[in-house]
């Protein structure tokens, strides 16, 4: 009987509005970044960085520590060869707790300069937290795939 209801109260608590796996809820802010990239919406993706992230972009000399310096990478990055898209390819995630997830993957990102498509494919490593009520991204680093 008592296996019943600690059954029952299991799914109970999983149909609950507010039961939200933190993997789904980081990879969510992962998704609007790739949106954010491919609309070249520089505000949009430096929204979704944590005030406090730490940043070390594919063509950054050193790390980036203030949303100032966010902001300036992606308007060299997103305003130059448009279209441009990036995409996750694969990824594990490790979910730290219930408001911090790592992932680290692999990823494509492309671009057009002078009607010709670049392709550079990546490292990534990226960890989101829940910051405030809010999933933000608090570390990001890109390097490209060596070969």
């Amino acid at each position: 009987m008592r296996k019943t209801i600690s059954v029952l109260i299991f799914l109970l608590i999983l149909s609950m509005p507010g039961y939200a796996d933190p993997v789904d809820d980081a990879l969510a802010v992962l998704n609007k970044w790739s949106l954010a990239f491919a609309a070249a919406d520089v505000d949009g993706i430096v929204k979704l960085y944590s005030p406090d992230a730490l940043f070390l972009g594919t063509g950054s000399p050193s790390v980036v520590t203030q949303t100032e310096g966010i902001q300036e990478y992606f308007e060299r990055a997103l305003l130059n060869d448009r279209p441009r898209t990036a995409r996750l390819k694969s990824y594990s995630a490790l979910a730290l707790s219930d408001s911090v997830v790592v992932f680290s993957g692999l990823d494509t990102i492309t671009g057009t300069r002078n009607g010709k498509q670049m392709i550079s494919n990546g490292r990534v490593t990226i960890v989101v937290a829940k910051r405030e009520g809010e999933w933000k991204i608090v570390q990001f680093h890109r390097s490209r795939l060596p070969g």
